[in-house]
């Protein structure tokens, strides 16, 4: 082979082997924040009222948005997921505003300004803060995931809280919280290690997090009290299990709905 041929061979070798990477990269799944180019400059996606999507492994919220021509902040918005972007495989996700029936076009505020003289009126009373809403009701009979004390709580709109953390020994029991079937079993979420996720049913699931090891695969039935996993620290700084439920995809106080201790 020439020296100009190899140098050709080389530099064709080298572009196959970005391509890949490149490839690669696509297909895993991170909760790393992905930003549109421009995005602040765009104008709002056109939203498809009743449709919605079911995330697939390997999807971030960017993919999904991009696959379905609408922009990642709108599509984040429509299903109230706040950065860093965390979703889930079974997860679905709506391609329009809730009760906004589809509508995201907004009204501009009149610039003419009108000076009204004040009637001397009684002072209204004080109006009450809302309530927060009531948690979702549950029919899954929810049982503890492992034996240990609790650490760590639900804190609302905290990423780093979304669950609630239960100390114990390397290697202890982690249990399935109640019957489903395995729809993700890896460490390809950030943050949280050794990782299973169980989907109980159209509404439910539960993740259970910085495992030692995983006893079970995608696609298995578990059974409540099931052991799925050993208890461990990955992505952890001690031994622990973080444990969260997610109702539509979104995170719950999993202690409004397991039993007391």
């Amino acid at each position: 082979m020439t020296g100009t041929s190899r140098n050709v061979a080389v530099r064709s070798l080298a572009a196959a082997s970005l391509v890949a990477f490149a490839a690669l990269l696509g297909g895993c799944w991170t909760t790393k924040v992905y930003r549109e180019p421009g995005a602040s400059s765009e104008a709002p996606s056109k939203p498809r009222p009743g449709v919605t999507t079911t995330v697939r492994r390997g999807d971030t919220l960017f993919s999904i948005a991009s696959r379905n021509g609408v922009r990642q902040q709108d599509l984040a918005a429509w299903n109230g997921i706040a950065p860093p972007y965390t979703i889930y495989p079974g997860q679905k996700l709506r391609l329009y505003p809730a009760g906004k029936g589809g509508s995201t076009t907004a009204t501009r505020p009149s610039t003419t300004t009108t000076t009204t003289k004040p009637a001397a009126t009684t002072p209204a009373a004080p109006t009450p803060a809302p309530k927060p809403a009531a948690p979702a009701a549950s029919d899954i009979k929810w049982r503890w995931p492992a034996d240990g004390e609790l650490i760590g709580r639900y804190v609302a709109g905290e990423p780093t809280k979304q669950g609630v953390d239960i100390a114990g020994a390397s290697g202890a029991p982690v249990r399935a919280a109640a019957d489903g079937v395995v729809v993700y079993s890896g460490s390809g979420l950030v943050g949280y290690g050794e990782l299973i996720i169980i989907k109980h049913n159209e509404q439910w699931l539960s993740a259970y997090g910085h495992n030692r090891n995983r006893l079970v695969n995608e696609g298995q039935l578990v059974r409540s009290g099931q052991q799925i996993a050993e208890m461990g620290r990955s992505g952890a700084p001690r031994e622990m299990l973080h444990f969260e439920v997610r109702y539509n995809g979104k995170p719950v106080d999993p202690l409004i709905y397991l039993p007391k201790r």
